[in-house]
């Protein structure tokens, strides 16, 4: 068993760590107090490669494996967490575009979308369908050489910034076998979006959909008929391993940044970490930090390997986001008043995490995916 990084993996971590810290961290509470989108960052990120790491090469992508991607993702959340949602999505339409999309909407989309100069969204969740995915109400009926949709979509990040989205529709059949998924240019007729007021992660710019007879090119269909569930499924697997990096990267940065404060702070004639009270939270911080860090790479690893990842996956899910709440949580606490103020950045990272314990599936689903992967589906519930 070897537990060292490539030295590839090494220089990038390197490599995103310092531009995570040099260009993105001074600009995020900017982007989260205004809420504008961050496009020159997105271009920066595209011009490092970050955006094309799952797309095939023939479109601009590096085709790299999973376990890079996931680095990057927790190295750039260590600057901007909003930020992360780019080498998420870009991933996601990568895989799914490369795969599954007709050449010339390949052609089209990927070489931008890599360059950071385009944003692809992802609809899948529905106002009255969370986390029972395969029961969608949005529908996608064939019209000679168009699909004809109609439906809402809630929740969708980048939804006001995107100029297109991977759209779940139902095409037929039920339930999971019924759902096709589209590449929908938003600027079709009969597309409207409204933005959502969220609590973190301004800039990510959270939006409804809605789609009142709009007409898709049968082409933009990605895929057969009845084969979008299972797209979007093989790539919630990596995504969330990848979601759990990132909110373990926002963890580790608030928890060094404490680490260098309580020992510069000073009560009652000592440097507070000489406090057991502050001393123990952060050991139990950074080794539930290293634990989870590992289960994720391992899982990374597992995927890259063409092994079973996912009970892993769902592992992580769960408990990352969960302990990077309580991580920042506890390091706003030991900064005192002025850690509660938006002069410094825990505030800001634990309204962002948050919403990683509710995206891409409740730690109460993971916990039902772990369950069955560990006994069968004889334990799933009524």
């Amino acid at each position: 068993m070897d537990f060292r990084l490539s030295p590839e993996h090494e220089e990038l971590v390197r490599t995103l760590r310092q531009f995570a810290r040099k260009e993105l961290a001074p600009k995020s509470r900017q982007w989260d107090r205004t809420g504008e989108f961050p496009w020159d960052a997105w271009k920066r990120m595209g011009e490092l490669g970050l955006l094309g790491l799952r797309a095939p090469a023939a479109y601009g992508g590096q085709e790299a494996d999973l376990l890079t991607a996931g680095l990057a993702m927790e190295e750039i959340a260590r600057g901007d967490f909003g930020c992360t949602y780019g080498i998420q999505l870009a991933g996601l339409a990568g895989e799914i575009i490369g795969t599954n999309g007709a050449e010339d909407v390949k052609r089209r989309w990927l070489p931008p979308t890599t360059r950071g100069e385009t944003v692809i969204a992802l609809a899948l969740t529905e106002p009255s369908v969370g986390s029972d995915a395969a029961n969608l109400a949005c529908r996608a009926v064939r019209d000679g050489d168009h699909y004809v949709m109609t439906g809402e979509k809630s929740g969708i990040s980048l939804g006001m910034c995107a100029q297109a989205a991977i759209v779940f529709a139902r095409t037929g059949g039920e339930r999971a076998r019924g759902v096709t998924a589209f590449l929908v240019d938003l600027s079709l007729p009969g597309v409207s979006r409204s933005a959502l007021r969220d609590m973190g992660s301004h800039a990510v710019q959270r939006a409804v959909l809605s789609f009142d007879g709009v007409r898709i090119p049968a082409n933009h269909r990605l895929g057969e008929e009845g084969t979008g569930f299972h797209q979007i499924m093989k790539g919630f697997d990596f995504n969330r391993i990848f979601i759990a990096l990132a909110c373990l990267g926002t963890a580790q940065e608030s928890l060094e940044e404490t680490m260098r404060y309580v020992k510069e702070r000073r009560a009652f004639g000592k440097m507070i970490a000489n406090y057991e009270g502050v001393s123990f939270p952060i050991a139990e911080a950074a080794t539930h930090i290293e634990a989870a860090r590992w289960l994720s790479y391992r899982a990374l690893w597992l995927a890259d390997h063409g092994e079973p990842y996912t009970k892993e996956a769902s592992m992580v899910k769960w408990w990352a986001p969960k302990l990077a709440v309580e991580t920042i949580h506890q390091c706003l606490l030991f900064h005192g008043h002025y850690g509660y103020t938006d002069e410094l950045p825990f505030e800001q990272r634990m309204r962002d995490v948050i919403g990683l314990e509710i995206g891409d599936g409740s730690a109460e689903i993971m916990k039902v995916i772990v369950a069955r992967e560990l006994m069968g589906r004889e334990t799933l519930p009524y």
